[in-house]
């Protein structure tokens, strides 16, 4: 099961992930910011559904 944020959760999780990870970032332009953010969600989204389908393999 691939399970795809709808726009407003993303623009959720990439601002609490923004917000965890300001003092790290600031230093970056706000450009960079906005595309290492965009690039963690993606990973985080592709990861989860990674772990979904090898659970569920495990389960048959």
């Amino acid at each position: 099961m691939k399970h795809k944020l709808t726009i407003k959760e993303r623009k959720e999780l990439e601002a609490k992930i923004g917000k965890a990870l300001k003092p790290n970032i600031k230093q970056l332009s706000t450009e960079l910011q906005k595309i290492l953010l965009d690039d963690l969600v993606t990973a985080f989204q592709n990861r989860i559904n990674v772990l979904t389908r090898a659970q569920q393999k495990r389960s048959y």
